[in-house]
């Protein structure tokens, strides 16, 4: 791409006076309307990932499952522990079976096969995001995702391993969502609305979640096509229909939008001074980058929450199940409380990050490091308190879990913009590698609290409480000691052709932010 005339002097003479953000629209922004369409573009990313989950309680044939082995019925005697009866209401009565004889193990490796490839594009997404520009990546690929999921009726019935090939190819599809979105953030964030606009964005996530859960399941039910092949017929049109308005709507640069208000595009450009700028072809940093300390402490962040986040989405749940007696998947509402909690939290811990950065009141580092740290160490207390409640405080267990979760939410205002403050041209390269290496937690953290809980007692599960808590509070404290909310040297270009266009004849360099903030 090609830098135009309008580029060139999209910075020059009078325009270097420094801008007022105050005088820069923000509900008309177009920041903001890409802020609104990413969102949408998570919650089907989300959507197309999770929607298996339930789907696949549809497409087994229980029923069959039970006669073929009776060894596996449950007795009503086993459900009461330490004189608590079962609060079990799970809802199998009310659903039709299904038409797959899948036992337990071709279960796991069906709702599992998304991981295999979601691990893999990681950090060649980031890298092709970079090199050609987050909208196209994110795009296509989930296009092709959208592709992929109208033919998951076909695959599963013509073959479990026709089904897990889809998934795969899935997970290969939406693992570069979150390095291309971050790609186009470290081109369209000003400096101090980076928290607000990136939580706004990945807050789609948790909708994603609360919304598929309730409908798939309503879908499985009363859907077309015989129930649960609707879900995904449903839910890859929607994504069409997502594709069709963000390759309309959106440009992987301000300078490039349509749209977008002279005095709207300066300021974005204004913060950007510094960093390597996008229209050129830049050869990305490798042995700099991986020998960057702020850089591992992303990583080593990015890895201890998701650990400590599948034991809270996953692990505890069956925790309250085997150990508390309480069934929480078998009710809607206490299914997406968590999430719901968790988009709440996003955005206000977004929007707190920035107001203390604008107003001076903590430097980028600094609110980094501590919102990064609340998001663990709170959960980590919650988690261990958790481990303690008798079978008789399933309310209470609830609380505490859609408060945990809710809690962990910080930190999107902490490790998860940081990739965007200290390289912003590399922001989805640097996500691919902490997301990639972070994503291994989702096959090893399951594995090690089956390992510790092969009784399902209580005090079992606290030892992976205290093991999750743990690594929680390792995180915290690695990221407190070597996080940065600078802009590192390695990402520097200050003698780039681009940045010497936005100089004006008379050597006079545009406004550094960073005069405007304290960093």
């Amino acid at each position: 791409m090609e830098v135009n005339s309008k580029e060139t002097e999209a910075m020059t003479g009078s325009e270097q006076e420094k801008i007022d953000p105050k005088d820069v629209p923000w509900w008309t922004s177009s920041r903001l309307g890409l802020a609104v369409i990413g969102f949408f573009g998570f919650i089907n990313v989300y959507a197309l990932r999770v929607n298996m989950s339930v789907a696949i309680v549809c497409m087994v044939n229980g029923t069959a499952l039970e006669l073929l082995n009776p060894d596996n019925k449950t007795n009503v005697t086993d459900e009461i522990d330490s004189g608590c009866l079962s609060r079990k209401s799970g809802t199998a009565g009310n659903l039709k079976d299904g038409e797959f004889l899948w036992n337990k193990t071709t279960q796991g490796l069906v709702l599992g096969s998304f991981f295999w490839g979601y691990l893999v594009t990681q950090i060649p997404g980031g890298w092709v995001a970079t090199r050609i520009g987050g909208k196209r990546v994110f795009g296509w690929t989930m296009f092709a995702a959208a592709i992929l999921t109208l033919l998951t009726p076909i695959a599963a019935q013509t073959s479990y391993i026709f089904l897990i090939v889809i998934r795969i190819l899935l997970g290969l599809a939406t693992g570069v969502a979150f390095p291309a979105m971050h790609a186009i953030w470290g081109h369209w964030s000003p400096v101090m609305e980076r928290s607000k606009l990136t939580s706004f964005t990945y807050a789609g996530a948790q909708i994603g979640n609360v919304i598929t859960f309730p409908l798939a399941g309503m879908l499985c039910q009363y859907g077309f096509a015989g129930g649960w092949p609707s879900i995904f017929y449903v839910l890859g049109a929607g994504t069409i229909v997502w594709f069709i308005a963000w390759m309309l709507l959106v440009t992987d640069y301000p300078q490039d939008h349509k749209r977008i208000s002279d005095i709207e595009r300066r300021y974005i450009l204004q913060g950007l001074k510094d960093s390597v700028q996008t229209h050129k072809k830049h050869k990305v940093p490798w042995v700099r980058m991986f020998t960057s300390l702020p850089v591992w402490a992303i990583v080593v962040s990015n890895t201890c929450s998701d650990w400590g986040n599948y034991t809270l989405l996953t692990g505890i749940p069956t925790y309250m199940n085997e150990v508390l007696k309480f069934d929480i998947t078998s009710n809607g509402l206490y299914s997406a409380l968590p999430y719901i909690g968790f988009w709440l939290g996003i955005n206000v811990s977004g929007y707190l990050a920035d107001l203390v950065r604008t107003r001076g009141i903590l430097s980028t580092t600094w609110t980094r490091k501590l919102w990064d740290a609340f998001g663990k160490v709170i959960p980590a207390i919650m988690l261990i308190a958790l481990g303690y409640l008798e079978c008789t405080q399933s309310a209470t267990a609830v609380g505490l879990l859609v408060l945990a979760v809710a809690l962990t939410a910080p930190i999107f205002s902490g490790y998860t913009v940081n990739h965007v403050d200290i390289a912003p041209a590399y922001a989805g390269v640097l996500f691919g590698i902490s997301n990639s290496v972070a994503a291994l937690t989702g096959f090893v953290s399951p594995v090690v609290t089956g390992i510790l809980t092969p009784d399902q007692t209580r005090e079992q599960w606290l030892s992976v409480f205290y093991i999750s808590a743990a690594i929680y509070i390792v995180g915290a404290i690695f990221y407190l000691l070597f996080a940065s909310g600078e802009l590192q040297e390695w990402a520097r270009d200050k003698d780039s052709p681009e940045v010497e266009e936005m100089i004006d004849k008379d050597g006079v360099e545009l406004v550094d932010m960073k005069r405007q903030v304290v960093a």
